[in-house]
């Protein structure tokens, strides 16, 4: 069968568009001709700087000859519905259409389409033009003459050539001939635009690769990238070194040449002085360079950096690297001013000491400078989430009532054989260390280094923490508080990291929700799916408890929303403070808080005379959005659950919409799986699921009565006391189980209800005649229903 070969050949293309653009056309082209009837056998694409190719083998000469009826309506049918006909089918008039009879329906419109297959290249003529014009550039241009008229042909860059050739391998291919302003394809390309620049007549795909090669044009991306990965490794090694590997630079140097040439370049020791990532930011940004380090080390840099040059010069490439070695030079001489200015004091110290008395810094250290400064100036954190500084005061609260929580956690101090006096002591210092971390964790924002590289905003901050001699753990917080950023990312262990990172994404959450700012669809430009799902990694990865303990209940995630949304209200004048008691009382009266709560937790987080200043709000806004944020986070865990191999009917089995106990939901439904993983455990979801269904369909019918407590007199079959018996044990054991959450001894509890349950459906009938005895079965089966529901929703388990 025919193989087409496309190439459409432009001045320049970026790299950063080149592989979509490929992959575009591709599917521009196969969509084309299969929607115009022809097949193909396989369809690859290529691109470099300066084309892009398609090699599309066994593809159909011909498309198939088409016939087909199209019905109409009745031949007694108005002239209108006639007409529709007729414009669907193609006809000039009715006397081309053929009448049929039916003898229910009786006569009416058939028209006999007949359409004869087209030649391969007529399709392909046809459509290449079309795709040309319409194709999806980020950016285009016009260029020349014609681009002063309307309708000329756009293109990333000037079009200069098209190849099309079309045929099978036994046969000399033909060319499809078709012109596109004034660009006409043929069977002649370029190669090298320095090497050979001449023409190039090329006949199929295979001969068009070997020829391109010997004119200096990798065409296949990927073994350019291949080359330049071996070539890096290589001369990296001859010199006695490591390449630093950067799949992304890569990808990028592959779309900048077309005859890859792998040289080395070097610059002043001095330099080395820089930290390594902001060195390796300024080559990689400013000249597409790799850098390199000795061989064997883990994080030292080296003076030498590889370059990939278009072109072998005639010296080797001495010429080429030196020039870059001077560009190199100059942005690294930038770098390291930006690194010195960024350790001396600020030229406005004079006026930063309000801002320095607001967080409690030290004006004598420099990074305590930036994040006055960056108080002092106001730095807007989004317009209607008001400034950075009025966002670290917030996670600084935040993020010290977390730590307190962490400091007495188990899993940090388990086994610990230290005086109590000593272990307060440690407490007291992660206090004051989450603090002080909270406070500088943006300071690095108003850094010259992180101006010219926002990527390393934290990292830089870590630096400069740890040279005017914060402590290892402030340092440390202050760069992984913006961690873990992905499903693979690296999660904190510190609990100062943990306590930092947290607040941070939980400020950011409660902020957007409370100014209606949540992702849709697809759209998340805040990145609130990734903060979300980077509080359950800390939580479920670290095993960390949340949950704030009161006399009357216990409160996790919604206790910290709370707080959270008082700190944003004082900024943002949403509520007033009648109005959050009157949200923490509505709270209460549906069950999502424990009674008590205002007084105990918003009591004291918010001044009277601060209230007094709001604009009144509505008390149910604050609930309605902390149970919609909450849900936000109940999907974030499905996802993450599910990509542990979690069942999704067992997550949903176990969430109820006030669970706000992340680490609680993850016990519960490993314990869940464990059970039904038994014989034990299958049973009685099958006992238990027929109760339920047995109570949901009388419960619909209005007469039936259900009594409101089972009542041992009415028992007139052995299976029933033993099942109430069982219902009362199992009910009591894995009430006490959970409470001392332990959710395995919960499942155990239940499990005894198994062979009790099956007696019961053997040999007791339900519907019994006498209303009372009935009455008393059916609530003889909400007992098995409530005593499950402790531990999950058994309706809402598959299977």
């Amino acid at each position: 069968m025919p193989d087409l070969l496309l190439e459409l050949r432009s001045e320049e293309i970026p790299a950063r568009m080149q592989r979509k653009a490929a992959g575009d056309l591709r599917k521009m082209l196969t969509d084309g001709l299969v929607e115009a009837g022809l097949t193909y056998e396989a369809a690859r694409e290529y691109w470099t700087p300066r084309r892009l190719a398609l090699d599309i083998r066994g593809l159909t000469a011909r498309s198939k000859d088409i016939r087909e009826e199209i019905k109409g309506p009745s031949t007694t049918a108005p002239e209108q519905a006639v007409q529709g006909f007729l414009r669907k089918a193609g006809l000039s008039s009715v006397a081309e259409a053929h009448v049929h009879s039916d003898p229910k329906k009786g006569d009416f419109y058939v028209a006999h389409i007949s359409k004869p297959g087209r030649a391969a290249e007529e399709i392909i003529a046809e459509l290449v033009p079309g795709i040309i014009k319409s194709f999806p550039w980020p950016k285009s241009m016009r260029w020349g003459p014609a681009s002063a008229k309307p309708g000329s042909l756009r293109w990333v860059r000037p079009l200069q050539s098209i190849v099309c050739t079309f045929g099978p391998e036994t046969e000399e291919p033909v060319v499809v001939d078709f012109e596109i302003d004034g660009i006409r394809a043929g069977n002649v390309t370029y190669g090298h635009r320095f090497h050979a620049p001449g023409a190039i007549t090329v006949r199929r795909f295979d001969d068009y690769v070997s020829k391109l090669e010997a004119a200096r044009v990798v065409l296949d991306a990927d073994r350019r990238k291949e080359i330049i990965l071996a070539d890096a490794r290589n001369i990296a090694f001859a010199n006695g070194l490591d390449l630093v590997e950067d799949e992304a630079l890569l990808e990028e140097v592959s779309g900048l040449v077309e005859w890859p040439v792998v040289l080395m370049g070097e610059f002043e020791r001095d330099f080395l002085t820089i930290p390594g990532e902001v060195i390796r930011l300024t080559i990689r940004a400013n000249q597409k360079c790799f850098v390199t380090r000795p061989h064997g080390a883990a994080e030292d840099l080296s003076n030498r950096f590889v370059l990939v040059a278009n072109i072998e010069a005639n010296d080797g490439g001495k010429e080429i690297a030196y020039g870059n070695g001077k560009v190199v030079r100059a942005r690294l001489s930038d770098a390291l001013y930006f690194w010195k200015t960024d350790q001396g004091d600020l030229p406005d110290l004079d006026q930063l000491a309000e801002s320095a008395a607001k967080f409690g810094l030290d004006l004598n250290k420099p990074l305590d400078q930036r994040m006055a400064r960056l108080d002092h100036l106001n730095v807007t954190f989004h317009a209607k989430l008001g400034t950075q500084g009025e966002r670290v005061a917030r996670i600084k609260k935040l993020a010290s009532q977390i730590v307190l929580r962490l400091s007495r956690q188990p899993n940090f101090f388990q086994g610990d054989q230290r005086s109590g006096a000593t272990l307060d002591a440690e407490r007291i210092g992660l206090h004051e260390a989450a603090t002080r971390a909270a406070v500088l964790a943006k300071a690095d924002l108003q850094t010259e280094v992180v101006g010219e590289f926002p990527e390393l905003q934290g990292a830089m901050g870590r630096k400069y923490a740890a040279l005017q001699g914060e402590d290892s753990a402030v340092a440390n917080a202050i760069e992984e508080h913006y961690k873990p950023q992905g499903p693979s990312d690296y999660v904190p262990s510190h609990p100062v990291s943990i306590a930092v990172a947290l607040a941070d994404k939980l400020d950011t959450l409660v902020g957007f929700w409370a100014i209606d700012e949540k992702p849709t669809g697809s759209k998340d430009p805040y990145a609130l799916r990734r903060a979300a799902l980077g509080v359950v990694r800390l939580v479920l990865e670290n095993e960390i408890d949340l949950r704030t303990h009161y006399s009357s209940g216990t409160v996790s995630l919604l206790g910290l929303f709370a707080a959270s949304f008082v700190d944003h209200s004082i900024g943002l004048r949403l509520r007033g403070y009648a109005e959050y008691l009157q949200a923490a009382q509505k709270l209460e009266g549906v069950g999502l808080m424990p009674s008590g709560f205002q007084s105990e937790i918003l009591d004291g987080l918010i001044s009277q005379e601060a209230a007094d200043k709001f604009e009144e709000g509505s008390a149910d806004r604050y609930w309605e959005t902390a149970l919609s944020l909450l849900a936000f986070f109940h999907d974030r865990l499905k996802v993450y659950l599910r990509d542990q191999g979690a069942r999704h009917d067992l997550i949903d089995a176990v969430i109820t919409p006030q669970s706000d106990d992340l680490l609680q939901i993850v016990r519960r439904v490993e314990a869940l799986g464990s059970l039904l993983d038994t014989d034990e455990g299958k049973n009685l979801l099958a006992g238990t699921k027929r109760a339920a269904n047995i109570l949901a369909a009388e419960e619909k019918k209005k007469k039936t009565l259900v009594a409101e407590t089972v009542e041992p007199a009415l028992f007139r079959e052995d299976a029933e006391k033993k099942l109430y018996a069982a219902v009362n044990q199992a009910e009591k054991e894995a009430g006490q189980a959970i409470q001392n959450e332990d959710f395995s001894a919960a499942m155990l509890a239940l499990s005894v209800l198994r062979e009790p349950v099956d007696s019961f459906f053997e040999r007791v009938l339900v519907n019994d005649e006498d209303q009372a005895v009935r009455a008393n079965r059916l609530a003889l089966l909400a007992r098995i229903r409530a005593a499950t529901d402790q531990v999950a929703d058994f309706s809402k388990i598959v299977g």
